[in-house]
This record gives C-alpha cells, structure tokens and sequence, in this order.
C-alpha cells in the first residue's frame, strides 16, 4: 500500500491567517487505477513492521508509528498560531 500526504497552505496577510488543505492518496503499489483520494482534515496513525540491526549485530523486528497529526499538522498549526496568525482548515483554497 502507498500513501502520499499532501498540506497546501494559502497565506492571508490581511487578515494574518493561513487557510490550509490537507490532502492524502491511498493505493496499493501494483494498481494505481483504484488510488484514492481525500481532503480535509482525516488524522490518521500508520503503523509497519521493519527489520533493522541492533547494536549486537543481530536482525530485530520493529513496529514503525507515522501518526499524521503530531508529525504533520500539529507542528505547521502550532508554528502558525505561535506567530500570532490563525490556522483555518479549509476544504477548498
């Protein structure tokens, strides 16, 4: 399955905002044909096993987290609001 993230952001000077767009494609690698697509606000956690090696040498099986929210959103939003500017999610920019 892969899947693309996308936050296009339209600043308003005027009025100190920042309207934003979130957008997201959904497929499996081997059919593209049938990807989805989606807007507006939709956290969503990821979770994938990986094999990495260990400080021993040794293969480990590990659970990867990608949460969309605290990697994405949640830095952008909190970088636009310590500004002094207001975030506004928009469906449409």
């Amino acid at each position: 399955m892969s899947i693309t993230l996308r936050t296009r952001m339209r600043l308003i000077p005027d009025k100190r905002e920042v309207r934003a767009l979130e957008e997201r494609w959904e497929g499996r690698a081997e059919d593209n044909a049938r990807r989805q697509y989606g807007r507006g606000h939709a956290p969503a956690v990821f979770r994938w096993r990986e094999t990495q090696e260990g400080l021993d040498g040794g293969s480990h099986k590990v659970w990867l987290t990608f949460d969309t929210r605290k990697e994405m959103t949640d830095p952008l939003r909190n970088a636009v609001r310590s500004a002094g500017w207001t975030w506004r999610g928009v469906l449409k920019l």
